[in-house]
């Protein structure tokens, strides 16, 4: 606009992605969340190719490579220039035919990439017709060398061979029958000997051809096994997030849900037990905010040590507080065995989620804890004995699929179900020495 400059920054965000933003704005993708974003840049492998970096020159705008080419076709000019003045007299001088070959064979080496299979029959006909006018022999093999090589490592395989197989062919013909029409007039068939050392170098060529084939599939392979594992660990680190928010704030919502709807209904006619549900919903809402916070700075700094431990069945007792201020008594049965810290977090999540599924759907305003380690197995048991009581309590239908989800994570179970004798019954089954004895390798792995 007139009268208003725009200053842009340019930020690089991944090899080869450069983002134009404006200062105080974000760098985002319309419709794309971060953890897209995360998949994306972590499915952005380089590649590993084994040339010189001048090879690989497929620069911006440009995927012809120019370069590499250039370079080889001085390396033909001079080459084949030098090897004219060494068989002056045994073959014939170069001419503008001559040039026009050479420089056909080594232009059609741009479409390598692109066009493989042409560009090696190509640089393959040129060669043959290079010999058969009597050329000194020199570096033109070069062009059919790159060419077949190049359709080789593509993958072509079978239009290669051929290629070779056309150009062997064409030199045994020139070389032991046709040089007799052929210039020059005092041309001699060479030996077979010299023949077997041409026909080891095409081979050597050919094998290396093919080990560069089969490395590059190795490496596609490999890049792409990375970018699965990257996706599959930015999902499972998306869902442990989504189960974490989903276990801190559905306990702590049912309870100020509940403490809500009791101080609108004493609000007038016992004002001091309204006072008491809105101190239970301030203390809710604090801790609700305080393990949020604390999901929230993992997010930020990944790899950091937490700034408050996880919890763990050790906070039982503040369950079964906040579960009373919810108007349900909880009574807790049996020791806890020393977990690892994994499966302590689980199980902790698995019970607040059964207590608050008791809050939300449960008639009954009694519950039942038990825990257990039996046979290097802990069992969770949380049971109710009330009917369901028929109201949606604005619940997302996720809490049984997250205990689910933990617990198979641990190589565990879980069983949730009506009772036969009435009430609501959840029982987890989580290993202990088997998920401590993961917990270790995976540190080691690390």
């Amino acid at each position: 606009m007139p009268g208003h400059r725009v200053r842009l920054r340019l930020r690089r965000t991944s090899p080869g992605v450069r983002v134009i933003t404006s200062p105080g704005r974000r760098c985002t993708r319309p419709g794309t969340s971060s953890v897209n974003l995360m998949q994306e840049q972590l499915a952005d492998v380089p590649r590993r190719w084994p040339v010189p970096p001048w090879w690989n020159d497929e620069s911006e705008g440009s995927r012809l490579p120019w370069r590499s080419t250039v370079l080889l076709t001085l390396v033909v000019l001079f080459g084949t220039h030098f090897a004219a003045l060494n068989q002056k007299g045994q073959r014939v001088g170069l001419d503008p035919f001559a040039y026009v070959l050479l420089l056909a064979a080594c232009g059609a080496l741009l479409w390598r990439r692109r066009r493989p299979v042409p560009v090696a029959f190509m640089t393959t006909a040129a060669a043959v017709v290079y010999l058969g006018a009597g050329y000194p022999y020199g570096p033109v093999f070069l062009t059919v060398a790159v060419g077949c090589f190049s359709a080789l490592v593509a993958g072509r395989r079978k239009a290669a061979w051929t290629a070779v197989g056309v150009f062997w062919a064409g030199h045994v013909l020139v070389s032991h029958w046709l040089y007799r029409w052929l210039p020059p007039s005092n041309d001699s068939p060479p030996s077979w000997g010299q023949e077997l050392v041409i026909a080891t170098w095409v081979v050597a060529i050919v094998a290396l051809a093919e080990l560069m084939r089969v490395r590059r599939q190795q490496w596609a392979r490999e890049r792409a096994e990375r970018a699965l594992a990257a996706r599959r660990r930015a999902d499972e680190e998306r869902l442990r997030i989504a189960r974490e928010l989903h276990d801190v704030l559905a306990h702590s919502i049912s309870v100020i849900n509940v403490q809500a709807g009791v101080g609108l209904a004493l609000l007038d006619s016992d004002p001091e037990q309204a006072r008491t549900a809105l101190t239970t919903i301030k203390a809710a809402s604090k801790e609700a905010l305080g393990e949020v916070r604390q999901v929230l700075d993992t997010l930020r700094t990944p790899g950091d040590a937490p700034r408050t431990p996880a919890p763990g069945l050790d906070r039982l007792p503040e369950l079964v507080e906040q579960a009373a201020h919810a108007g349900l008594v909880v009574t807790v049965e049996g020791a806890v065995p020393r977990l690892a810290p994994g499966t302590d977090l689980a199980a902790f999540r698995i019970v607040q989620e059964a207590l608050t599924n008791v809050v939300r759907h449960s008639g009954s305003r009694h519950a039942r804890v038990h825990v257990e380690g039996v046979a290097g197995v802990l069992r969770l048991r949380v049971d109710d004995d009330g009917p369901p009581s028929g109201t949606d309590e604005g619940g997302s239908g996720n809490g049984l699929a997250g205990m689910r989800e933990r617990a198979t994570a641990l190589g565990g179970t879980i069983e949730a179900g009506p009772r036969d004798d009435g009430g609501f019954r959840v029982l987890a089954r989580l290993p202990l020495e088997a998920v401590a004895r993961k917990s270790v390798e995976h540190k080691e792995d690390v």
